[in-house]
């Protein structure tokens, strides 16, 4: 076949110089468009028209144009890579966190130290700014690469010589919003159970430590009562003073003193054998006036109420050994008494110390009548027996108020003077114990 050619060649150029001419070959440049106009040197011949080298021209351009989009379709391939990256590691991280919720509290507050994304920090506050920040970052990078995949005008201009834009392929930029969103559900669903879980976790720790505080401040007070008891009583009311001889140097003392009043009400459980007269159940004295208030059943005599150092006999009977209930009221105006006895009025009276104001600042003494302030006692006067619940108000009880008292259907502590075993103290060989009155009289009876 070869020789066939060249014998069809050859004729041919015989032929031709016959007729005068003849066949010049050239070898045609690497790239080159076949067909003539290249010279022997191989450089192409300069006859060309303007037109044909505008479009020339033109076709470079469209060559490097073709280049350039191919490397930035490169590039953005490697941009989708990375998001698929940074999507597989969000979707697993939320893989994560669904698993952790089926195990409990205890493993939710364990998926704090796991690192989901690669560089997310520990603490819930800093996971939410990093999550904040990465999607900053996302949002910014997906808008640098739709403005790197606009083409400069200088480098893509028409034939015509009209600037245009090559915009991002709809597929290409759908699954990019796509991706983004569903990055973006992530990352706020993150958001709203770490802060839902940080919420929890600060309700539960202000719980907390409430109950702690209210149990360490009961079991303060409970301490502190039981260290000013002397006794473990099963409250602080159940018990009495025990005055079992006749001394001048065995009392109790009340420690709370007395407001300026002008009524008052006093109630006490008492119990006592002693002859002649039980003695002083309480006294009460002020700086000038040793007598400002005294309960005494002295010698023979009845029981006295002095008030100011003024007297009126109480028609009261309590030297039989049993437990009694008494209660003595007055009020300043017209000088108004009354007298009951296991909640019955026995009698009543008036004139006695009228208008005058009972002074503050004195000493409430317990089984001893007081000469001076808080001494200067006499053994003929004090009280021997046992004295519980020594209540005192500033205002006169109704009658109805003492029966409960007496009856032990009701409790109302003194407001002005409460029977308190951190408010009474003892001396002289004076004791406290504890006692239920209420049991004991049912005993008693």
């Amino acid at each position: 076949m070869l020789l066939l050619l060249a014998a069809v060649l050859c004729a041919a150029a015989r032929g031709q110089e016959a007729t005068g001419g003849r066949f010049v070959c050239n070898a045609i440049p690497p790239g080159a468009e076949p067909g003539c106009g290249y010279g022997s040197t191989g450089n192409r011949v300069q006859s060309s028209s303007p037109l044909e080298d505008e479009l020339r021209n033109t076709i470079l351009q469209l060559r490097e144009t073709i280049l350039q989009q191919k490397e930035t379709i490169v590039s953005q391939q490697g941009t989708i890579k990375e998001l698929n990256s940074k999507l597989a590691r969000c979707e697993a991280a939320a893989d994560e966190t669904a698993q952790g919720k089926s195990r409990g509290q205890g493993s939710r507050r364990k998926e704090y130290g796991k690192n989901t994304m690669g560089d997310l920090p520990r603490d819930p506050g800093e996971t939410i700014d990093q999550l904040g920040k990465t999607m900053q970052s996302l949002k910014g990078r997906l808008e640098n690469l739709e403005q790197s995949l606009r083409l400069p005008s200088s480098s893509n201009t028409s034939a015509g010589g009209v600037s245009a834009l090559i915009p991002l392929p709809p597929e290409l930029r759908e699954l990019l919003r796509q991706r983004l969103g569903a990055l973006e559900t992530q990352l706020l669903r993150k958001v709203a159970e770490l802060e839902e879980e940080k919420s929890q976790l600060y309700n539960e720790t202000a719980a907390h430590r409430q109950r702690t505080e209210s149990a360490l401040n009961s079991l303060m007070e409970r301490i502190t009562e039981l260290e000013k008891s002397n006794n473990a009583f099963k409250s602080p009311e159940d018990f009495k003073v025990s005055l079992p001889l006749r001394t001048n140097y065995l009392y109790g003392r009340i420690k709370k003193s007395l407001p300026e009043m002008y009524a008052f009400t006093v109630c006490m459980w008492l119990k006592s054998s002693a002859s002649p007269g039980i003695g002083t159940p309480f006294s009460y004295g002020v700086p000038g006036q040793a007598n400002e208030i005294v309960l005494i059943e002295w010698g023979n005599n009845p029981i006295e109420l002095l008030v100011n150092d003024k007297v009126a006999q109480l028609p009261l009977a309590v030297s039989d050994g049993r437990w009694h209930h008494i209660c003595i009221t007055w009020t300043t105006r017209d000088g108004f008494w009354e007298a009951y006895q296991d909640g019955e009025r026995l009698g009543t009276g008036d004139n006695l110390a009228p208008w005058h104001p009972i002074k503050p600042g004195g000493v409430i003494i317990l089984g001893q009548e007081q000469d001076i302030v808080g001494g200067r006692f006499d053994a003929t006067q004090a009280f021997v027996g046992e004295l519980s619940q020594f209540n005192m108000w500033d205002r006169v009880l109704r009658p109805v108020d003492i029966m409960g008292l007496a009856n032990c259907s009701a409790y109302m502590p003194g407001n002005v003077v409460p029977w308190i075993d951190a408010n009474v103290e003892v001396f002289g060989g004076a004791s406290k114990a504890a006692l239920e009155i209420c049991e004991d009289r049912a005993f008693d009876s």
